[in-house]
Parts: structure tokens; sequence; C-alpha cells
């Protein structure tokens, strides 16, 4: 499991890093769209500041946090889109004023949590590691969506160790939410890191494989780029399946991104498709 102080180390490095990309936009830019369909840049960072205010509530008050599971069970294809966009309509520096203390404050709550425990969620309970990790691969996926309508290229980092191991450990998730049979066997995933190390995962005799950048892989599994746009290799039919369908985040199948015929470089250009916009967060333990 990881250690959930390492997580909020560097779940703090990735807000910082958006919060710096989108701390000086004009009000104009905050209204331009991003690649998922109907999402301005407002709307990416409202729904960032609205999931770490349930977050926090699911850490510091269980039965009031019971009261927004309620909701959105009543309304399951209209409150993710509902909250980003009660957010997006504030003006810009109340929305990032909302950001910063709501992401603050939520990572003092999860610094101080006992260890061991388990907090509501959307989905299954999430302990303090598990929750950071989920903060993380969300705020490093919408960040994505806010550098593609920006056109800014960023630069990777061991950060996406944890995006990575996300995507990894929801791979049977990934089978059984579409109603496929999940593989018995295990793979084995090798990823080149940002800075040339190896991250490996499942038996090295594994006869499905996945190798490639690890930067690819986590646009793969955060559904931000087509599996064709990217670098990765694969062996094994099931293997090759899961490529076509893997996601780190709980809920339904997201629709994914269309083939970028011409495209420079992965993550530097906008995309077409509608990405996933559920906070119902990765399955890490």
């Amino acid at each position: 499991m990881s250690d959930a102080g390492v997580v909020l180390d560097d779940l703090g490095s990735e807000s910082a890093e958006l919060d710096a990309i989108v701390g000086e936009l004009s009000d104009e830019t905050w209204a331009r769209p991003t690649p998922a369909t109907g999402w301005t840049i407002a709307h990416q960072i409202a729904h960032l500041a609205w999931t770490d205010r349930a977050a926090l509530l699911a850490v510091t008050d269980a039965e009031a946090f019971a009261g927004e599971v309620e909701k959105a069970l009543a309304a399951p294809d209209a409150f993710v889109d509902e909250g980003a966009a009660e957010g997006a309509v504030l003006e810009p520096t109340v929305l990032l004023d909302r950001w910063r203390a709501g992401r603050e404050g939520l990572r003092r709550a999860l610094r101080a949590a006992p260890g061991g425990v388990r907090f509501p969620w959307y989905g299954p309970p999430m302990s303090a590691a598990s929750m950071a990790t989920g903060r993380l691969m969300e705020t490093w996926a919408h960040g994505q969506d806010v550098a593609d309508a920006l056109g800014v290229r960023r630069q990777p980092t061991a950060r996406l160790r944890h995006v990575a191991r996300i995507g990894v450990r929801a791979r049977d998730f990934a089978f059984a939410v579409r109603e496929l049979p999940v593989p018995d066997e295990e793979f084995r995933i090798e990823l080149t890191a940002p800075g040339g190390e190896l991250w490996s995962y499942g038996s090295v005799d594994a006869v499905q494989r996945v190798t490639g950048p690890a930067l690819d892989f986590c646009l793969l599994v955060t559904q931000r780029a087509h599996r064709d746009d990217l670098s990765l290799r694969v062996e094994g039919a099931d293997a090759d399946l899961w490529l076509g369908i893997a996601q780190a985040f709980a809920g339904p199948p997201g629709p994914g991104r269309a083939q970028q015929q011409g495209r420079g470089s992965v993550g530097s250009a906008p995309q077409q498709e509608a990405a996933d916009r559920t906070p119902r967060q990765g399955t890490a333990g």
C-alpha cells in the first residue's frame, strides 16, 4: 500500500503545477473549451474543487456525506456535471480560492487521519492513501484536459507512478464493468518512467504483457488518449483487449478519445471525445 504521507506530498506538487498553469489566466481563457465535451477550463477546476469538498466531507463527517451519496443516486447521470457547472459560473478568482482552500483542507485532514481507517466514498470505502492517490490521478487527468485546451506541454514526472498503479490495479474492474470475463492469469506491465527507470507489475513469466512509456500508459488508463496514438506494445489477446477498455476510474465505462490522425505528440494538443468526469476515484488500495 502507498504511504499516505508520500502520496499527499505528491498530490500537493501536482496541484501546485496545475495551479501555476491556470492561476494567471484571463477571464476569457477560463471559458475556453477543453476536450471534455461541454466543459470549459472553469468546469475542469470546478470539478476538482467539488470533488475535493466531497472527499473532505467523507473524511470528516460520514453521516453528512451519506446524504451526498443519496443525492448522487437520485441523479446518477447528472450530479457530476451539475457540480462542475455550479462552480464554473463563479468568478475565476473565487473559483481558484475555493479550489485552493478545499484541496488544502483535504490534505490536512488526510494527513491527520489515523492509520487503517477507511472512509466512505461513491464506490468502495477508501484508505487515506487511496483517497490521496485518487485525487492525484484526477488532478493529473483533468490537468491534462486543461493543458490540451491551452496547448501547453507538461513535463512528465515520477508522480505518474501513482496513476500507473491505479491503472494496473483497476484491470479486473475494467473487464467486470463491461460484463466481460476477467482474465485468470496475471499480466506483466513494464513501464519506462520519466526518469528512465523501469516500473514493473506482475510476474516476469506472464505471457500477457504490456510495455512502453509510463506517460502513455497513464494517458491510456485515464482515457486521455487513444491507444493508437500511444507507444504501448502488447503481447497476448487478453492484454490487447484490456488496452481497448482500460480505465483508472470507477463507475461506468468512459467513452475514451478518438484517434488523432497526424497528431504531433500525445498530450500536447486538444483531443475530441468526451472524457470520463466521474468522481468515483480509482481503486488503489
